[in-house]
C-alpha cells in the first residue's frame, strides 16, 4: 500500500466511522481511534460486499457501496461500544 493509499484509507475510514457513530443508537463510550479503525474495516468490508453483490461499474458515486459501508460501520461501532465502552453510574 502506498502512502497516499494509507492516508486515503484513514480519511475514508474516519468519515465512515463517524457516520456509523452518528447513526448508531445510544451513547458510545469509545475513542475516536476505535471509531476510525471500525470505519476502516467497515469501508473495506463494504467495498468487498458491494462488489460481490453488484457487478455493475458505476460512473460517479456508488451509493450501494456507501450504504453497505455505513451500515457495517453502525454495526461495528455498536459492537465496539458494547465490548470496549465503560459503564458509568
Amino acid at each position: 500500500m502506498t502512502v497516499s493509499g494509507f492516508i486515503t484509507a484513514i480519511v475514508i475510514g474516519a468519515i465512515i466511522g463517524l457516520l456509523g457513530r452518528l447513526f448508531a443508537p445510544g451513547k458510545q463510550n469509545i475513542s475516536i481511534l476505535v471509531t476510525i479503525l471500525v470505519g476502516i474495516v467497515a469501508a473495506l468490508l463494504g467495498t468487498a460486499l458491494a462488489s460481490a453483490v453488484s457487478s455493475a461499474d458505476t460512473a460517479g458515486i456508488d451509493w450501494v457501496e456507501i450504504l453497505f459501508q455505513v451500515v457495517l460501520a453502525v454495526i461495528g461501532v455498536t459492537l465496539a461500544a458494547r465490548m470496549l465502552g465503560g459503564r458509568r453510574r
